[in-house]
């Protein structure tokens, strides 16, 4: 009988060692990679960004031109692989304006988004003046 009892305890008190137990990580919030951040441009409009990150885990309830994306990881495993990085966005009359956090923005975040799309119609708009127009090459064209 007392072999019995003694077994039972010794299986309790073993199964109660909390190392034993399989302990999952918890992720919670918006991963965000640095090369996402790199997309990122001064004078984006909100769905641009929106699309290029997702949506904000946090907006501010007083101030809707505040995104916040915080990502939290508790580990399973020790308090040592632990992580929190947050990374916050303003905007003025629906452009971003600032970006600060846990991440680096790029070289090419201080260009403006509408200064490169200028850049690119004027580009295009160069293209279609050199090609030649229908009436152009029917000119060329001898007639017989």
């Amino acid at each position: 009988m007392y072999f019995r009892v003694a077994i039972i305890i010794t299986a309790l008190t073993l199964s109660a060692c909390s190392s034993w137990v399989y302990r999952y990580d918890v992720a919670q919030g918006n991963y965000l990679e640095q090369k996402s951040i790199d997309k990122l441009q001064k004078d984006m409009t909100k769905e641009q960004v929106k699309f290029i990150l997702g949506s904000p885990v946090v907006v501010d309830a007083f101030d809707n031109d505040t995104w916040s994306y915080v990502y939290k990881l508790k580990s399973g495993r020790n308090k040592r692989f632990d992580s929190k990085r947050q990374f916050i966005l303003k905007f003025s009359d629906d452009k971003l304006v600032s970006a600060v956090g846990d991440f680096n923005v790029s070289d090419n975040f201080r260009t403006s988004f509408n200064a490169t799309t200028e850049n690119t119609e004027a580009v295009s708009a160069i293209k279609q003046a050199d090609e030649p127009t229908k009436e152009t090459v029917q000119k060329d064209i001898p007639k017989t």
